[in-house]
């Protein structure tokens, strides 16, 4: 199986996918929501509302099957319409005050939502590059598939079945990783790495670089892989990833070597080699050079922070 730097990505940032409630709504409602603290995932399965969402200028209508992912910190509201004076979502079901999940009158409204979970350290990798805000219209080419996944997860939260918990992860997984192939085929602005995943003239050299980051890949060979000139390749690659294919190739091999210094003993030497630099000093200094330490100080930082969070 060829490279896949996109599960690279999301592997190293440990995204996990969570639902963690819904509701059911009719008549005239709104509903608050605090600025989420994680990635926010939320989707309309039946009827439609509004969302407006703090800073954005005007509120955007969401109907079944639509999804959206919210990155940045900021409060929103779910409405029946715009200019309903909302309640605060955590004061009407927190505590158990609402176990149902059943606002205003009626259930001609249904909503799900989540968080995606990223590592602490690693998790910004991803975080960085997303838009504060991203809807996935249920009549995108993805339809389909969000059609099923929805359906599956409302089916999980109401059942009583073995291991519905489990299946219920899974299946918000899977709508975290649609919802970011949706938005790598909108022309929406994307930056860095993403940006550089949705432009299939260059996903040839990512994924020779992803598949073998320890080789000594030359600009040569990265451009005939994308039948490209070296110049072209250059300027094309720069253009989608914001930085030169070999810087990139770089900055993945930190990303790479904090893993290991953060979570193994490997000793240092033993990490540079495994990377494919001829010796210690060159991967110090390399290090250093990325991340602003030195690889013996941040394995000593990170394994301090692990210890204050686990007392």
């Amino acid at each position: 199986m060829q490279a896949d730097p996109f599960s690279d990505i999301l592997q190293l940032t440990r995204a996990e996918s969570l639902v963690t409630g819904g509701f059911t709504a009719g008549g005239r409602w709104a509903l608050r929501f605090p600025a989420p603290e994680k990635i926010k995932f939320f989707a309309v399965v039946k009827g439609s509302c509004w969302v407006a969402i703090d800073g954005e200028p005007e509120p955007v209508r969401f109907v079944m099957g639509d999804v959206g992912l919210l990155t940045a910190r900021r409060s929103f509201v779910v409405s029946s319409e715009p200019g309903v004076e909302p309640l605060d979502a955590m004061s009407v079901f927190s505590g158990g005050r609402n176990p149902e999940g059943r606002i205003g009158d009626g259930d001609n409204f249904a909503y799900v939502g989540g968080h995606v979970q990223l590592d602490q350290a690693s998790g910004r990798l991803l975080s960085d590059v997303l838009p504060p805000w991203i809807r996935v219209p249920a009549a995108s080419p993805h339809a389909e598939s969000f059609r099923w996944l929805l359906d599956q997860l409302v089916n999980e939260r109401i059942s009583d079945q073995p291991g519905a918990r489990l299946a219920s992860a899974q299946l918000a997984q899977l709508l975290f990783i649609q919802i970011l192939r949706a938005h790598l085929q909108t022309a929406s602005p994307m930056s860095g790495w993403l940006r550089a995943l949705g432009d299939p003239r260059i996903a040839p050299a990512l994924r020779l670089m992803h598949g073998d980051p320890a080789r000594s890949w030359h600009l040569e060979e990265l451009a005939e892989a994308c039948a490209m000139s070296r110049t072209t390749f250059a300027l094309r690659f720069r253009a989608s990833a914001g930085v030169a294919p070999l810087s990139y190739l770089t900055a993945w091999r930190m990303r790479l070597a904090e893993r290991r210094l953060r979570e193994g003993n490997q000793s240092i030497a033993v990490i540079a080699q495994a990377l494919g630099y001829g010796s210690e000093s060159a991967f110090s200094n390399a290090f250093k050079r990325v991340t602003g330490r030195s690889p013996t100080v941040y394995r000593a930082a990170a394994a301090s922070a692990a210890a204050g969070s686990s007392s």
